[in-house]
């Protein structure tokens, strides 16, 4: 899925993860695998993709999208890691305004 693949660049691109590590289909370091959580949540709730279609694109099972999506937004309780998250959305909603109308 061309968004997913976008958007994982995208992630790449600002936490300097190693694409291929982020891409892997196995398991990864924990910083990596916090980055494709983050990636798997923005995909669920800012452009609306249902887990099954988030997890296609991540090369991931729907459960595995499910529990990154929950795990996302208890952490956001946490200031620090919520201004990340917020700092991540506005790249992507910045990045995909022109998708979005094409859409």
């Amino acid at each position: 899925m061309q968004l997913c693949e976008t958007l994982i660049d995208l992630l790449v691109a600002s936490f300097g993860v190693d694409g291929k590590e982020l891409r892997a289909p196995t398991r990864c370091r924990r910083n990596v695998a916090r980055v494709r959580q983050i990636g798997m949540y923005v995909a669920h709730t800012s452009f609306g993709l249902a887990m099954r279609e988030v997890a296609t694109g991540f090369a991931r099972d729907r459960t595995t999208v499910m529990h990154a999506c929950h795990l996302v937004e208890d952490m956001r309780d946490d200031v620090d890691f919520d201004a990340i998250v917020t700092a991540f959305e506005r790249i992507v909603n910045s990045a995909f305004s022109t998708w979005r109308m094409a859409a």
